[in-house]
Protein backbone atom coordinates (compact mmCIF):
# COMPACT_ATOMS: atom_id res chain seq x y z
CA UNK A 1 0.00 0.00 0.00
CA UNK A 2 1.51 3.52 -1.09
CA UNK A 3 2.49 5.50 2.22
CA UNK A 4 1.08 8.48 2.87
CA UNK A 5 2.71 11.81 3.61
CA UNK A 6 1.06 11.42 7.40
CA UNK A 7 2.21 7.96 8.09
CA UNK A 8 5.74 8.86 6.51
CA UNK A 9 6.04 11.85 8.68
CA UNK A 10 4.58 9.43 11.68
CA UNK A 11 7.49 6.84 11.30
CA UNK A 12 10.25 9.40 10.69
CA UNK A 13 9.36 11.14 14.07
CA UNK A 14 9.47 7.81 15.77
CA UNK A 15 12.49 7.01 14.18
CA UNK A 16 14.50 10.04 15.25
CA UNK A 17 12.93 9.64 18.61
CA UNK A 18 14.04 6.46 18.79
CA UNK A 19 17.75 7.33 18.00
CA UNK A 20 17.68 10.26 20.06
CA UNK A 21 17.02 7.67 23.30
CA UNK A 22 19.72 5.80 21.96
CA UNK A 23 21.96 8.88 22.62
CA UNK A 24 20.63 9.80 25.53
CA UNK A 25 21.78 6.20 26.83
CA UNK A 26 24.84 6.14 25.64
CA UNK A 27 25.74 10.00 26.83
CA UNK A 28 24.26 8.67 30.34
CA UNK A 29 27.08 6.40 31.27
CA UNK A 30 27.44 3.15 29.38
CA UNK A 31 30.06 1.29 30.58
CA UNK A 32 32.96 0.60 27.89
CA UNK A 33 32.28 -3.64 26.70
CA UNK A 34 28.60 -3.68 27.66
CA UNK A 35 26.23 -4.86 25.41
CA UNK A 36 23.19 -2.78 25.81
CA UNK A 37 22.93 -0.92 29.09
CA UNK A 38 19.86 -2.66 30.79
CA UNK A 39 21.73 -4.11 33.76
CA UNK A 40 20.86 -1.98 37.08
CA UNK A 41 24.40 -0.87 38.56
CA UNK A 42 25.57 -2.81 41.53
CA UNK A 43 26.03 -0.79 44.79
CA UNK A 44 28.01 -2.40 47.66
CA UNK A 45 30.03 -1.06 50.56
CA UNK A 46 33.48 -1.45 51.99
CA UNK A 47 34.39 0.12 55.75
CA UNK A 48 37.12 0.45 57.51
CA UNK A 49 38.93 2.67 60.34
CA UNK A 50 40.75 5.43 59.10
CA UNK A 51 42.49 8.42 61.57
CA UNK A 52 41.88 7.12 64.93
CA UNK A 53 44.30 5.77 67.82
CA UNK A 54 44.06 2.66 67.04
CA UNK A 55 44.62 0.20 64.15
CA UNK A 56 44.12 2.15 60.81
CA UNK A 57 42.82 0.21 57.53
CA UNK A 58 42.37 3.11 54.56
CA UNK A 59 43.85 0.68 52.43
CA UNK A 60 41.00 -1.51 52.19
CA UNK A 61 38.14 1.37 51.13
CA UNK A 62 40.96 2.75 48.69
CA UNK A 63 41.33 -0.86 47.13
CA UNK A 64 37.69 -1.52 46.96
CA UNK A 65 37.65 2.14 45.03
CA UNK A 66 40.83 0.65 42.67
CA UNK A 67 38.91 -2.59 41.91
CA UNK A 68 35.87 -0.86 40.40
CA UNK A 69 38.03 1.25 38.65
CA UNK A 70 39.23 -1.30 37.32
CA UNK A 71 36.38 -3.99 36.34
CA UNK A 72 34.22 -0.84 35.00
CA UNK A 73 36.82 0.07 32.93
CA UNK A 74 36.55 -3.30 30.96
CA UNK A 75 32.41 -2.91 31.01
CA UNK A 76 31.40 -3.88 34.29
CA UNK A 77 30.66 -7.10 36.44
CA UNK A 78 28.99 -9.18 33.62
CA UNK A 79 27.64 -5.42 32.53
CA UNK A 80 26.73 -4.11 35.92
CA UNK A 81 28.38 -1.21 36.86
CA UNK A 82 30.47 -1.55 40.48
CA UNK A 83 29.41 1.47 42.74
CA UNK A 84 32.06 1.07 46.30
CA UNK A 85 30.10 3.12 48.95
CA UNK A 86 33.11 3.67 51.32
CA UNK A 87 32.87 4.61 55.32
CA UNK A 88 34.58 5.53 58.06
CA UNK A 89 34.24 2.70 60.88
CA UNK A 90 36.12 5.09 63.36
CA UNK A 91 36.95 1.73 65.44
CA UNK A 92 34.20 2.25 67.49
CA UNK A 93 30.73 0.64 67.89
CA UNK A 94 28.90 3.25 67.02
CA UNK A 95 30.81 3.97 64.01
CA UNK A 96 29.83 0.51 62.50
CA UNK A 97 26.59 0.70 63.39
CA UNK A 98 26.09 3.61 61.31
CA UNK A 99 28.05 2.11 58.54
CA UNK A 100 25.87 -0.73 58.77
CA UNK A 101 22.57 1.55 58.65
CA UNK A 102 23.86 3.40 55.73
CA UNK A 103 24.84 0.30 53.93
CA UNK A 104 20.76 -0.40 54.13
CA UNK A 105 19.78 2.80 53.28
CA UNK A 106 21.64 2.85 50.29
CA UNK A 107 20.12 -0.32 48.88
CA UNK A 108 23.95 -2.01 49.11
CA UNK A 109 23.58 -5.60 48.23
CA UNK A 110 26.69 -6.65 50.12
CA UNK A 111 29.25 -5.48 52.27
CA UNK A 112 32.89 -6.23 50.78
CA UNK A 113 36.07 -6.72 52.19
CA UNK A 114 36.21 -4.63 55.33
CA UNK A 115 37.68 -4.22 58.62
CA UNK A 116 35.62 -3.71 62.21
CA UNK A 117 36.32 -5.15 65.78
CA UNK A 118 32.65 -4.17 66.48
CA UNK A 119 31.22 -7.37 64.83
CA UNK A 120 27.53 -7.33 66.79
CA UNK A 121 27.28 -3.41 65.90
CA UNK A 122 27.17 -3.87 62.44
CA UNK A 123 25.97 -7.49 61.91
CA UNK A 124 22.75 -7.14 63.69
CA UNK A 125 21.96 -4.13 61.12
CA UNK A 126 22.98 -6.21 57.82
CA UNK A 127 21.34 -9.02 59.13
CA UNK A 128 17.84 -7.53 59.58
CA UNK A 129 18.01 -6.22 55.98
CA UNK A 130 19.37 -9.25 54.35
CA UNK A 131 22.86 -7.81 53.47
CA UNK A 132 25.68 -10.46 53.19
CA UNK A 133 29.03 -9.80 54.47
CA UNK A 134 31.55 -10.85 52.23
CA UNK A 135 35.53 -11.20 53.33
CA UNK A 136 35.56 -9.14 56.52
CA UNK A 137 39.23 -9.23 58.10
CA UNK A 138 37.92 -12.02 60.42
CA UNK A 139 38.63 -10.01 63.82
CA UNK A 140 35.15 -11.29 65.75
CA UNK A 141 33.31 -14.04 66.92
CA UNK A 142 29.89 -12.43 64.67
CA UNK A 143 31.99 -13.08 61.28
CA UNK A 144 32.25 -16.17 61.83
CA UNK A 145 28.78 -17.42 63.39
CA UNK A 146 26.54 -15.07 61.49
CA UNK A 147 24.58 -16.92 58.14
CA UNK A 148 24.87 -13.82 56.26
CA UNK A 149 28.44 -14.13 57.02
CA UNK A 150 31.42 -15.38 54.23
CA UNK A 151 34.60 -15.26 55.54
CA UNK A 152 37.64 -15.64 53.19
CA UNK A 153 40.49 -16.42 56.06
CA UNK A 154 40.12 -18.29 59.06
CA UNK A 155 40.20 -14.71 60.98
CA UNK A 156 42.38 -13.79 64.01
CA UNK A 157 41.24 -17.88 65.45
CA UNK A 158 43.68 -19.38 62.58
CA UNK A 159 45.99 -17.03 62.87
CA UNK A 160 46.70 -17.45 66.75
CA UNK A 161 46.39 -20.93 66.43
CA UNK A 162 48.72 -21.07 63.30
CA UNK A 163 51.22 -18.91 65.31
CA UNK A 164 51.77 -21.63 68.44
CA UNK A 165 52.17 -24.42 66.14
CA UNK A 166 54.55 -22.23 63.86
CA UNK A 167 56.44 -21.28 67.45
CA UNK A 168 56.32 -24.83 68.74
CA UNK A 169 58.66 -25.99 66.27
CA UNK A 170 61.34 -23.55 68.11
CA UNK A 171 60.47 -21.80 71.70
CA UNK A 172 60.33 -23.03 74.67
CA UNK A 173 58.63 -20.53 76.42
CA UNK A 174 56.28 -17.97 74.93
CA UNK A 175 54.98 -14.63 76.27
CA UNK A 176 51.59 -13.00 74.32
CA UNK A 177 50.91 -9.58 74.83
CA UNK A 178 47.50 -8.78 73.37
CA UNK A 179 44.65 -6.17 73.79
CA UNK A 180 42.57 -6.19 76.94
CA UNK A 181 39.69 -6.52 74.90
CA UNK A 182 36.94 -9.09 74.61
CA UNK A 183 38.24 -9.62 70.99
CA UNK A 184 41.82 -10.16 72.99
CA UNK A 185 40.58 -12.13 75.33
CA UNK A 186 39.88 -15.72 73.05
CA UNK A 187 43.62 -15.05 72.04
CA UNK A 188 45.62 -17.12 74.73
CA UNK A 189 43.54 -20.17 74.18
CA UNK A 190 43.86 -20.51 70.46
CA UNK A 191 47.70 -19.56 70.70
CA UNK A 192 47.56 -22.26 72.96
CA UNK A 193 46.18 -24.90 71.25
CA UNK A 194 48.19 -24.55 68.64
CA UNK A 195 51.68 -24.74 71.24
CA UNK A 196 49.77 -28.09 72.56
CA UNK A 197 50.31 -29.11 68.97
CA UNK A 198 53.71 -30.04 70.34
CA UNK A 199 53.16 -30.45 73.98
CA UNK A 200 54.33 -26.92 74.83
CA UNK A 201 53.14 -25.09 77.69
CA UNK A 202 50.84 -22.49 77.70
CA UNK A 203 52.06 -19.48 76.71
CA UNK A 204 52.19 -16.50 79.35
CA UNK A 205 49.04 -14.12 79.10
CA UNK A 206 49.77 -10.20 79.40
CA UNK A 207 46.74 -7.88 78.67
CA UNK A 208 47.80 -4.60 77.29
CA UNK A 209 45.94 -1.41 76.44
CA UNK A 210 45.36 -1.26 73.23
CA UNK A 211 45.82 2.12 72.40
CA UNK A 212 48.80 3.54 74.71
CA UNK A 213 51.90 5.56 73.81
CA UNK A 214 54.66 2.88 75.21
CA UNK A 215 54.83 -0.76 76.96
CA UNK A 216 57.97 -0.74 78.92
CA UNK A 217 56.33 -2.42 81.48
CA UNK A 218 54.77 -5.24 79.53
CA UNK A 219 57.47 -5.79 77.44
CA UNK A 220 59.84 -6.49 80.45
CA UNK A 221 57.59 -8.87 81.82
CA UNK A 222 57.06 -10.35 78.42
CA UNK A 223 61.11 -10.80 78.40
CA UNK A 224 60.97 -12.33 82.00
CA UNK A 225 58.83 -14.66 81.45
CA UNK A 226 59.78 -16.02 78.33
CA UNK A 227 62.93 -16.70 79.43
CA UNK A 228 66.00 -16.81 78.58
CA UNK A 229 66.78 -20.17 77.28
CA UNK A 230 65.09 -20.60 73.49
CA UNK A 231 62.46 -17.78 74.72
CA UNK A 232 59.86 -15.90 72.99
CA UNK A 233 57.90 -12.70 72.87
CA UNK A 234 55.06 -12.36 70.51
CA UNK A 235 52.56 -9.18 70.36
CA UNK A 236 49.23 -9.20 68.22
CA UNK A 237 48.51 -5.42 68.99
CA UNK A 238 47.36 -4.34 65.62
CA UNK A 239 49.02 -1.05 64.77
CA UNK A 240 50.38 -0.88 68.11
CA UNK A 241 52.70 -3.83 67.97
CA UNK A 242 55.21 -1.95 66.60
CA UNK A 243 54.83 0.78 69.39
CA UNK A 244 55.32 -2.69 71.83
CA UNK A 245 58.57 -3.53 70.16
CA UNK A 246 60.20 0.01 70.53
CA UNK A 247 59.44 -0.62 73.95
CA UNK A 248 61.02 -3.95 73.78
CA UNK A 249 64.52 -2.93 72.24
CA UNK A 250 64.57 -0.13 74.60
CA UNK A 251 64.92 -2.65 77.64
CA UNK A 252 68.36 -2.22 79.54
CA UNK A 253 70.12 -5.34 77.55
CA UNK A 254 68.48 -5.71 74.48
CA UNK A 255 70.52 -3.39 72.63
CA UNK A 256 68.65 -2.01 69.49
CA UNK A 257 67.56 -4.21 66.22
CA UNK A 258 67.55 -7.70 65.71
CA UNK A 259 71.05 -9.41 63.95
CA UNK A 260 69.18 -11.01 61.59
CA UNK A 261 68.95 -14.43 63.39
CA UNK A 262 66.16 -13.80 64.95
CA UNK A 263 68.27 -12.43 68.18
CA UNK A 264 66.10 -9.37 68.68
CA UNK A 265 66.70 -9.03 72.48
CA UNK A 266 68.54 -11.09 75.13
CA UNK A 267 67.48 -12.31 77.95
CA UNK A 268 68.66 -12.13 81.43
CA UNK A 269 71.97 -14.87 80.70
CA UNK A 270 72.19 -13.19 77.17
CA UNK A 271 70.73 -15.84 75.25
CA UNK A 272 68.41 -14.84 72.19
CA UNK A 273 64.78 -13.89 72.83
CA UNK A 274 62.95 -14.54 69.98
CA UNK A 275 59.88 -12.08 69.01
CA UNK A 276 56.83 -12.86 66.54
CA UNK A 277 53.75 -11.78 65.56
CA UNK A 278 51.16 -12.44 63.32
CA UNK A 279 50.07 -10.36 59.70
CA UNK A 280 47.88 -7.49 60.16
CA UNK A 281 50.18 -6.77 63.62
CA UNK A 282 53.62 -6.96 61.66
CA UNK A 283 53.71 -6.91 57.77
CA UNK A 284 55.76 -5.62 55.12
CA UNK A 285 54.94 -2.19 55.57
CA UNK A 286 55.68 -2.27 59.17
CA UNK A 287 58.69 -3.94 58.33
CA UNK A 288 59.88 -0.89 55.90
CA UNK A 289 58.83 1.53 58.09
CA UNK A 290 61.07 0.53 60.84
CA UNK A 291 63.88 0.07 58.82
CA UNK A 292 64.23 -2.54 56.29
CA UNK A 293 67.01 -4.88 57.07
CA UNK A 294 67.57 -3.37 60.41
CA UNK A 295 64.11 -3.41 61.36
CA UNK A 296 63.96 -4.65 65.03
CA UNK A 297 61.76 -7.28 63.11
CA UNK A 298 64.13 -9.30 61.24
CA UNK A 299 64.75 -12.38 62.00
CA UNK A 300 60.89 -12.41 63.58
CA UNK A 301 58.25 -15.24 63.04
CA UNK A 302 54.97 -13.89 61.21
CA UNK A 303 52.26 -16.44 60.29
CA UNK A 304 49.75 -15.28 57.61
CA UNK A 305 46.32 -15.85 55.91
CA UNK A 306 48.28 -15.38 52.58
CA UNK A 307 51.53 -16.46 50.48
CA UNK A 308 53.85 -13.94 50.81
CA UNK A 309 53.55 -10.88 49.16
CA UNK A 310 56.37 -11.19 46.58
CA UNK A 311 54.35 -14.95 45.22
CA UNK A 312 53.62 -14.55 41.79
CA UNK A 313 49.81 -15.35 42.50
CA UNK A 314 49.93 -11.54 43.68
CA UNK A 315 50.81 -10.04 40.12
CA UNK A 316 46.90 -9.71 39.00
CA UNK A 317 46.33 -7.18 41.82
CA UNK A 318 49.76 -5.63 41.46
CA UNK A 319 48.83 -4.98 37.87
CA UNK A 320 45.56 -3.76 38.68
CA UNK A 321 47.21 -1.48 41.47
CA UNK A 322 49.57 -0.41 38.85
CA UNK A 323 47.34 0.73 36.47
CA UNK A 324 44.03 1.99 38.35
CA UNK A 325 45.17 3.16 41.73
CA UNK A 326 46.41 6.30 40.57
CA UNK A 327 49.68 6.59 42.91
CA UNK A 328 47.38 6.54 46.17
CA UNK A 329 49.82 5.24 48.20
CA UNK A 330 46.58 4.09 50.97
CA UNK A 331 47.05 0.57 48.34
CA UNK A 332 49.90 -1.01 49.56
CA UNK A 333 49.80 -4.57 47.86
CA UNK A 334 51.71 -6.06 50.99
CA UNK A 335 48.99 -4.80 53.39
CA UNK A 336 46.88 -7.42 54.45
CA UNK A 337 44.01 -5.35 54.66
CA UNK A 338 44.49 -4.58 50.68
CA UNK A 339 44.95 -8.57 50.38
CA UNK A 340 42.07 -9.12 52.03
CA UNK A 341 39.97 -6.53 50.24
CA UNK A 342 41.20 -8.10 46.32
CA UNK A 343 40.13 -11.65 47.60
CA UNK A 344 36.70 -10.55 49.30
CA UNK A 345 36.34 -8.23 45.68
CA UNK A 346 37.03 -11.72 43.52
CA UNK A 347 34.40 -13.43 45.31
CA UNK A 348 31.45 -10.80 44.68
CA UNK A 349 32.77 -10.68 40.95
CA UNK A 350 32.66 -14.39 40.80
CA UNK A 351 29.43 -14.59 41.90
CA UNK A 352 27.75 -11.85 40.42
CA UNK A 353 29.15 -13.12 36.76
CA UNK A 354 27.70 -16.62 38.42
CA UNK A 355 24.24 -14.90 38.47
CA UNK A 356 23.92 -13.73 34.65
CA UNK A 357 21.08 -11.49 35.35
CA UNK A 358 20.37 -7.89 34.59
CA UNK A 359 19.37 -6.86 38.82
CA UNK A 360 21.64 -8.28 41.10
CA UNK A 361 19.79 -8.25 45.01
CA UNK A 362 21.02 -9.00 47.91
CA UNK A 363 19.33 -12.51 48.08
CA UNK A 364 20.67 -13.60 45.14
CA UNK A 365 23.89 -13.01 46.25
CA UNK A 366 23.52 -14.91 49.46
CA UNK A 367 21.47 -18.38 47.40
CA UNK A 368 24.70 -17.83 45.42
CA UNK A 369 27.06 -18.80 47.88
CA UNK A 370 24.88 -20.37 50.18
CA UNK A 371 23.95 -23.35 46.97
CA UNK A 372 27.83 -23.69 46.88
CA UNK A 373 29.43 -21.27 44.60
CA UNK A 374 33.14 -22.07 44.04
CA UNK A 375 35.60 -19.74 44.35
CA UNK A 376 38.70 -19.72 42.30
CA UNK A 377 41.28 -17.05 43.63
CA UNK A 378 44.28 -17.89 42.00
CA UNK A 379 46.33 -19.50 44.48
CA UNK A 380 45.67 -16.91 47.35
CA UNK A 381 43.85 -18.96 48.97
CA UNK A 382 42.54 -22.49 48.88
CA UNK A 383 39.30 -22.76 46.67
CA UNK A 384 36.29 -21.56 48.80
CA UNK A 385 32.81 -22.29 49.10
CA UNK A 386 30.70 -21.99 51.99
CA UNK A 387 28.27 -25.19 51.63
CA UNK A 388 27.27 -26.72 54.85
CA UNK A 389 29.85 -29.36 54.50
CA UNK A 390 32.43 -27.04 53.85
CA UNK A 391 32.05 -24.96 57.49
CA UNK A 392 34.88 -26.57 59.99
CA UNK A 393 32.20 -25.99 62.59
CA UNK A 394 34.60 -25.07 65.56
CA UNK A 395 33.30 -23.47 69.10
CA UNK A 396 33.09 -19.84 68.83
CA UNK A 397 34.39 -20.01 64.50
CA UNK A 398 31.65 -22.40 63.00
CA UNK A 399 31.23 -20.55 59.63
CA UNK A 400 35.60 -20.97 59.22
CA UNK A 401 35.70 -22.51 55.22
CA UNK A 402 39.49 -21.38 54.78
CA UNK A 403 41.54 -22.95 57.67
CA UNK A 404 44.96 -22.45 56.18
CA UNK A 405 47.91 -20.02 57.24
CA UNK A 406 51.44 -19.61 55.61
CA UNK A 407 54.40 -19.58 57.62
CA UNK A 408 57.10 -16.39 56.98
CA UNK A 409 60.08 -15.04 58.36
CA UNK A 410 61.77 -11.50 58.17
CA UNK A 411 64.88 -12.22 56.19
CA UNK A 412 67.19 -9.05 54.86
CA UNK A 413 64.20 -7.09 55.46
CA UNK A 414 61.85 -8.72 53.54
CA UNK A 415 58.51 -10.84 54.62
CA UNK A 416 59.77 -14.28 53.47
CA UNK A 417 58.23 -18.22 53.49
CA UNK A 418 59.71 -20.23 56.23
CA UNK A 419 57.54 -23.13 54.73
CA UNK A 420 56.43 -23.56 51.13
CA UNK A 421 52.52 -23.93 50.64
CA UNK A 422 49.81 -23.46 53.41
CA UNK A 423 49.40 -24.84 56.83
CA UNK A 424 46.18 -26.50 57.63
CA UNK A 425 45.58 -25.54 61.24
CA UNK A 426 41.87 -27.02 61.33
CA UNK A 427 42.44 -29.05 64.16
CA UNK A 428 44.09 -26.83 66.40
CA UNK A 429 41.22 -24.21 66.10
CA UNK A 430 38.88 -27.11 66.55
CA UNK A 431 40.55 -27.81 69.69
CA UNK A 432 40.51 -24.48 71.40
CA UNK A 433 39.09 -24.65 74.63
Amino acid sequence: MPMTGRRLTSLLALVTTTAAGATLLTGCGLLPGATGGSREPVTVMTWAPDQTRATNMPGMPAMAQTFARWVNAQGGIDGHELRVLTCNEQNSAVGAAACARRAVRENAVAVVGSYSQNGRAFMAPLEAAGIPYIGGYGLTEDEFTSPLSYPVNGGQAALLAGHGMQLAETCRRVSLVRPDTLAGDKLPSLLNSGLRKASHRSAVDIPAVEDAAEYSRQAARARERAGAEDGCVTAVLGERTQTFFDSFRRLPGNGGAGDGEGRNGEGENGDPVRISSVLGSVGQPVIDRTGGAHSPFEGAYVTGWYPEATHRSWEPMRKVIREHAFADNRVDPADAGVQTTWIAYTVLKTVVESLDSDRVSSVQITHALDRGARIDTGGLTPPLRWKYEDLLAAPGFPRIVNQAVTFQVVRGGRLVAQRPGFVDVGTAVLTAP
